[in-house]
C-alpha cells in the first residue's frame, strides 16, 4: 500500500470523537487550517453555501449550552449551517443538498483537526429554533451540525462502540442491491 493511502487510513480510522477537552484554548493558526479544510470542502456545484459560525468566546459558549447539553464544555464549538438561497437543488424533486455539503465540509474539518492534534464530536443533537434564537441566523440558515473542538483531555480515549465496523460485504453491493 502507497504511504498516501495508508496516512489516509490511519487518519480516517484512528479519528474518535473526544467529549472531554483541556483547558488549553486552539492556537488561532490551527483554527484558520481547520476552517481552510472547510472552505475547500467540495459542494453541490461548487455553490458552496457553507455558513460556519466560530464559537470561541465565554458569551457564545454559554448561548451554546441552552441549545444542547452536548457541548462537553469544549474550549471551542464551530456551528455549521447552509443557506438555502444558495445550495443547490435536485431538479427532479427538489431535494436541496445543502445538509450534504455542510456535512462534507464538517467532515474535512474535524479529520483536518485530528491532524492537528485537536479532538472534536459531531453534534447533531441541539434545538434548531434555540440556535437559530440565540446566535439570531438569518431564516435562509440552516444549522446541520455542531463541532466541539479543543485539546483532548489526557485520560480520553475512543468509546468501545468505535472499533465495531461492519464487514465491507455488509454495506457495500456491485451492480445491484443484495438483501443477504
Amino acid at each position: 500500500m502507497n504511504e498516501t493511502v495508508a496516512g489516509f487510513q490511519h487518519l480516517a480510522s484512528s479519528r474518535f470523537s473526544v467529549r472531554q477537552f483541556a483547558a488549553r484554548p486552539v492556537e488561532k493558526d490551527k483554527l484558520a487550517l481547520i476552517l481552510e479544510a472547510g472552505r475547500v470542502a467540495p459542494t453541490a456545484c461548487n455553490f458552496q453555501p457553507q455558513r460556519i459560525l466560530v464559537l470561541d468566546n465565554p458569551e457564545t459558549l454559554a448561548k451554546l449550552k441552552v441549545c444542547t447539553p452536548y457541548h462537553f464544555d469544549a474550549p471551542l464549538a464551530l456551528l455549521v449551517c447552509y443557506d438555502k438561497s444558495v445550495s443547490w437543488k435536485r431538479k427532479y424533486d427538489g431535494d436541496d443538498a445543502g445538509t450534504v455539503d455542510a456535512s462534507i465540509v464538517t467532515t474535512q474539518m474535524m479529520l483536518q483537526a485530528f491532524e492537528l492534534g485537536i479532538g472534536s464530536t459531531w453534534v447533531g443533537s441541539f434545538d434548531p429554533r434555540k440556535i437559530h434564537d440565540e446566535f439570531q441566523l438569518p431564516d435562509n440558515y440552516v444549522p446541520v451540525a455542531l463541532l466541539p473542538l479543543g485539546y483532548p483531555a489526557d485520560d480520553v480515549k475512543p468509546s468501545p462502540q468505535h472499533f465495531k465496523r461492519e464487514p465491507m460485504e455488509k454495506t457495500v453491493c456491485f451492480n445491484e442491491f443484495s438483501t443477504k
